[in-house]
């Protein structure tokens, strides 16, 4: 049967609260979040329905209307009371899935570890959950947990247990769409206010249920310009590890939302500091944490201030640069190594990508439309050397060239490359026909040596120029 709405909340009282959690063996929260339910109303917080998208309030009343609670959730709440817009409006409400299905003929379930409704509207879908329960045995009904890792999680419950189930304080803050208030189980709002990211319940516990809790504190940190509280920052370091335990198809949509939010910069340097980096890329890490010649290794970190400014400019950011730019110290070690065993260099780079993917995949997967593209950026930077003849034309057919080049720049930039070698080929693509075979001919090489003097000398300028 449908739950009757309650218009007027009333807080609950501690010993009542302190009694849910012994029934349900809920993890005990810090004693600071452990306070009574309060209701901000609406003349104390700045959300308005206007900031709203119509379909979510669409979904809100259509949910109250046929007898259940519904509330805004999470992130978008968070948000709204920064004042900034949303990425998407969540819906968490009374109702089943099967029973929101029925209420919103637009509708699709999805999800296996929590069972989760989609409510289309053209393009923008508004994701509706129910309460989520307490349950504190190993496995209760729809709750399944291994290993302290909660593989699957469709025990239902109410708002106040939902409150509790929730990850940071911040994200456990709901919007009443029937007196337009905000409702605080754990003093989010508190902690809101202060700037504070901080875990309800025991942090330990919850990064063992869930080890990429840990990553999106540290993501929601950047992003927010929050602190982490202490209590929840401590562990990280020792509990990287666990990010073994998560499935490799899981982190790799966990590094999208890190490094392509528009803080990819700010984020990297956090994942170093608390050791995620070192878990998600591990080789990556092992060649960031050498000199060369004395100076850091830069690349990586350029690369991603730009990735941040084409995000803050709305322009699109490919993955396949994304990952082509976290792996390019790996591949770019093991291909120089071979160089100087001898082998050529083309085939060099072919086959040190080949083994680094085949490495990374055991961490973040890598789809296919990731990898080949990643690889064919990593195998033409050697061809950029080849600026004789008709091996530049062709290579500037090449469908993958612009990528390419504008990884080539970034080498440059960051004193990898030559920079004359990039400038040439900025040329070479603004000049005419005529300007162009000229630039190729054999008395125009950008280099006075002969190519068996560059090929003797490749090892020695390895550090300057990766081919």
């Amino acid at each position: 049967m449908p739950a009757s709405f309650r218009s007027n909340e009333q807080d609950t009282p501690l010993p009542i609260f302190n009694f849910v959690k012994r029934l349900f063996k809920l993890p005990q929260p810090k004693p600071e979040a452990a306070v009574s339910v309060r209701i901000y109303p609406r003349s104390e917080h700045m959300i308005s329905r206007s900031m709203i998208s119509d379909n979510a309030l669409k979904v809100l009343y259509r949910l109250k209307k046929s007898g259940y609670q519904a509330y805004l959730v999470g992130g978008c709440v968070r948000d709204l009371l920064l004042g900034r817009e949303p990425k998407d409006f969540d819906v968490v409400t009374s109702a089943h899935p099967e029973e929101i299905r029925a209420i919103f003929r637009n509708c699709r379930l999805i999800g296996r570890r929590f069972r989760l409704a989609h409510v289309h509207f053209g393009e923008e879908i508004i994701e509706v959950a129910t309460f989520r329960g307490l349950a504190g045995e190993e496995s209760h009904g729809g709750r399944i947990i291994e290993n302290g890792r909660i593989l699957r999680d469709n025990v239902y419950g109410t708002i106040e247990e939902d409150a509790f189930r929730r990850d940071f304080t911040v994200n456990a803050l709901y919007y009443n769409i029937n007196d337009f208030s905000v409702v605080d189980y754990v003093g989010g709002m508190e902690d809101h206010k202060a700037g504070m990211l901080r875990l309800i319940g025991d942090p330990e516990q919850r990064y063992r249920e869930d080890p990429v809790r840990m990553l999106r504190a540290l993501r929601f940190s950047v992003k927010l310009g929050f602190t982490i509280h202490p209590s929840c920052a401590d562990p990280i370091k020792r509990f990287s590890s666990l990010l073994q335990e998560i499935p490799p198809a899981r982190l790799y949509e966990e590094v999208l939302k890190l490094f392509l939010s528009g803080y990819a910069v700010q984020t990297f340097e956090q994942l170093r500091h608390y050791g995620l980096f070192a878990a998600l890329f591990p080789e990556t890490e092992r060649c960031l944490a050498k000199e060369q010649q004395g100076f850091p290794l830069t690349f990586l970190a350029k690369a991603l201030e730009r990735t941040d400014q084409r995000v803050q400019e709305g322009k699109p950011v490919a993955p396949y640069f994304l990952f082509a730019a976290l792996l390019w110290e790996p591949v770019r070690a093991g291909a120089q190594a071979r160089i100087k065993a001898g082998e050529s260099d083309i085939l060099a780079y072919q086959e040190a990508a080949g083994e680094v993917i085949a490495r990374q995949v055991r961490h973040t997967a890598l789809p296919r439309t990731v990898s080949l593209p990643a690889r064919e950026v990593w195998a033409l930077q050697p061809r950029f050397e080849r600026i004789v003849g008709s091996r530049a034309f062709r290579l500037l057919t090449h469908p993958r060239f612009r990528a390419a080049y504008d990884f080539l720049l970034l080498r440059a930039e960051t004193g990898e490359a030559e920079p004359s070698l990039a400038e040439w080929w900025t040329r070479f693509q603004q000049a005419d026909e005529a300007e162009r075979k000229a630039m190729t001919s054999p008395g125009r090489r950008r280099s006075g040596r002969s190519r068996s003097r560059k090929r003797k000398s490749r090892s020695e300028s390895s550090a300057n120029v990766s081919v």
